[in-house]
């Protein structure tokens, strides 16, 4: 297995895995990375950039969707 599967195997199981400190941690990681081309550490950091983006937006909406079932009408219920 090249490096950079090993690092697509890596950031692949750290976006299933759904944890922001640990895609952040890969993040820091790949940065410092110079076995991988600059285009391919791009690529595996810009899908843990959207992959935390995404959960911070999906995170925002199931608060949201929780605090409307807990509120009807302004009064916590």
């Amino acid at each position: 297995m090249s490096h950079l599967d090993e690092v697509i195997a890596r950031v692949d199981a750290a976006i299933d895995e759904s944890v922001i400190a640990h895609m952040n941690e890969l993040l820091v990681v790949l940065s410092d990375d110079a076995e991988l081309s600059r285009d391919d550490r791009y690529t595996q950091q810009q899908r843990l950039r959207t992959a935390i983006a995404h959960h911070g937006r999906q995170h925002k909406e199931d608060e949201e969707a929780r605090r409307d079932q807990l509120t009807r009408s302004g009064t916590i219920l």
